[in-house]
């Protein structure tokens, strides 16, 4: 029986421990909620595609959707957020389409038709793996590359251009890191000095050189508006960011309208 003020300090050591240990598996339970279910393939809503299968450094099998254009214009390689799977972005896709920018969109281990359970390393090998299917498989040049990466995509998008050859970067509704999310929901706030710094995407933006552009909604309701204002700080240049006004986190390429469309396809094309 615990008693007294050491007794009730060893227990809170002990919780504190624990909850240290199992983190990553609580961290897991609030990052990822994959869909398996496919709800439409993009000949459902006219769109031309190639069904793509590709396998991560580990063995782990991939799924996803590449978009042709004719010409040797540039390549999005985009990586979604925590929810749902590719199916659910065709709307956002044909926006991109129709602004000249071919599309390879893929889901991360255990979303969708991908195989595996998904973990902080395993989708960052997932984003890499996506990346040299394009440049291996399909021979297109790096410098057609532009990762891009919505809320948790971010994450993976910013590890891959740190890892690999890329014309330039898209970051959109991105948090700072997982450990500063945890700052404002309960219970992490409790212990957030504590807690690991995962998905560490402020210091990492740091060592990017190639140009960034930094989308964030002005009324995020999931991740601050002041996370991206922090990493568009801590970038080097050459950078850009682009608030809109209204938007929350899901809808910034609704809200956004023609002003976001514009200013992705400017700055995907006119990188030197």
């Amino acid at each position: 029986m615990i008693r007294g003020w050491p007794g009730v300090l060893l227990l809170v050591l002990i919780l504190g421990l624990c909850f240290y240990l199992f983190y990553p598996r609580i961290e897991g339970f609030f990052v990822f909620y994959p869909d398996r279910v496919i709800e439409a393939v993009p000949s459902d809503v006219g769109l031309e595609y190639e069904d793509v299968s590709f396998v991560a450094p580990d063995g782990t099998r991939l799924h996803g959707w590449f978009f042709p254009l004719p010409g040797n214009g540039p390549v999005m390689l985009f990586s979604h957020g925590n929810a749902g799977n590719i199916s659910h972005r065709l709307d956002n896709i044909r926006l991109l389409l129709d602004r000249g920018i071919q599309v390879f969109i893929y889901d991360y281990r255990g979303y969708g038709r991908s195989r595996g359970r998904p973990s902080e390393k395993g989708i960052y090998m997932d984003g890499l793996a996506a990346y040299d299917y394009l440049v291996n498989r399909r021979g297109i040049d790096p410098d057609r590359i532009t990762p891009f990466g919505r809320s948790l995509g971010a994450a993976v998008a910013l590890e891959t251009a740190l890892r690999r050859d890329v014309r330039s970067l898209i970051m959109e509704s991105a948090f700072t890191s997982t450990r500063g999310m945890a700052k404002g929901m309960f219970p992490f706030q409790l212990l957030w000095p504590l807690l690991p710094r995962h998905y560490d995407n402020l210091k990492k933006i740091r060592k990017i050189d190639v140009p960034k552009l930094i989308i964030h909604g002005e009324q995020d309701e999931i991740v601050p508006f002041s996370m991206g204002q922090n990493l568009h700080e801590a970038a080097r240049g050459p950078k850009d960011f682009l608030a809109i006004r209204g938007a929350g986190h899901n809808d910034t390429y609704v809200v956004g309208g023609k002003r976001y469309l514009q200013a992705i396809s400017d700055f995907v094309k006119n990188q030197q």
